[in-house]
C-alpha cells in the first residue's frame, strides 16, 4: 500500500509530536571512510545482553556500509551538538567535510567526540520493515559524557529548556 500525500504528511504531522533523542549512527565505508547520518528512530532493546536497534532507510548509504561491515557506532548527541545532527541529516554529507576534532573511535568504531553517550555495537540481526531494515546490535563499548540531551520535537532540534536550537528540516 502506498499512502497519498495527503496521508503521508498526516502520519509526518503525528510524528513530529514525538520528542525524540537525536543520534548519529556511525560506520566505515569500503575505503577506510567514516560515514554518518542523524537519525532519531533508535532505541534500547535489552538491558543483558545489551542490545539497542536503528532503523535506516534501504536507499541510505549508511544501509549499506552497516550490511557489509556488520558494525555501527551510536552518538546521542548534547544539546550543543545541533549542527553536527544537520550536517548528518544531509546523505551528501560525510565526515571529510567537517572538523575532525568532532570524530572519536571507540574501539574501531567511529563516533561522535563529546556526544553525552555512545556505543559501539556489532549487529547480531537485521530485519526488513517496509523501505526499512531494522538493524539490532549488541553493544559491546560504550562511553559516557555529561550534558543535556540535544532532543526532536516538531520538527526542529530543541534543547531540555524547549529553545529552538536548529531550522525547520525532517530529519
Amino acid at each position: 500500500m502506498h499512502l497519498s500525500d495527503p496521508v503521508r504528511n498526516k502520519y509526518r504531522d503525528a510524528w513530529s509530536k514525538f520528542a525524540t533523542g537525536v543520534t548519529v549512527i556511525t560506520t566505515v565505508e569500503p575505503d577506510g571512510s567514516i560515514h554518518g547520518m542523524t537519525a532519531s528512530s533508535v532505541t534500547s532493546v535489552s538491558i543483558d545482553p545489551p542490545l539497542v536497534l536503528a532503523v535506516i532507510g534501504e536507499t541510505r548509504q549508511t544501509h549499506t556500509y552497516i550490511g557489509n561491515t556488520g558494525r555501527f557506532g551510536m552518538s546521542i548527541l548534547n544539546e550543543n551538538q545541533s549542527d553536527i545532527a544537520m550536517h548528518f541529516a544531509d546523505p551528501q554529507k560525510n565526515f571529510s567535510q567537517l572538523d575532525a576534532s568532532f570524530v572519536a573511535n571507540m574501539s574501531g568504531i567511529p563516533i561522535i567526540a563529546k556526544a553525552i553517550a555512545a556505543m559501539g555495537c556489532r549487529v547480531i540481526a537485521a530485519h526488513k520493515a517496509g523501505d526499512h531494515t531494522v538493524f539490532i546490535g549488541e553493544v559491546e563499548s560504550i562511553q559516557l559524557d555529561d550534558g543535556n540531551p540535544l532532543v526532536w520535537f516538531q520538527r526542529e532540534f530543541v534543547g531540555l529548556s524547549g529553545s529552538s536550537v536548529s531550522a525547520d528540516r525532517d530529519v
